[in-house]
């Protein structure tokens, strides 16, 4: 069976580099996307807890539905194609 590579439409309002927040453990906190796969995202956060950091190492995979945009990352303005 054939990997489903679709983007989502939630999955579509996120990108590498946007600054979300999250619920982990019972406690918010806030990270950046750093890759993202069909229904989640690789996020790196920090943390003072040292149970928390022991545990996740300051990088977790959260579902995109349970995600809230804090700040989009610049994007690139993809020049427009011309046929020469």
């Amino acid at each position: 069976m054939a990997k489903n590579t679709e983007i989502s439409p939630e999955q579509a309002k996120y990108n590498v580099g946007d600054q979300v927040a999250f619920t982990l453990e019972k406690q918010k906190f806030a990270g950046i996307i750093e890759k993202g796969y069909t229904n989640s995202f690789l996020i790196s956060f920090n943390s003072d807890d040292p149970t928390i950091v022991d545990k996740y190492h300051n990088k977790v995979v959260i579902n995109n539905k349970k995600l809230k945009m804090i700040k989009a990352a610049p994007r690139k303005k993809e020049a427009p194609k011309t046929d020469e």
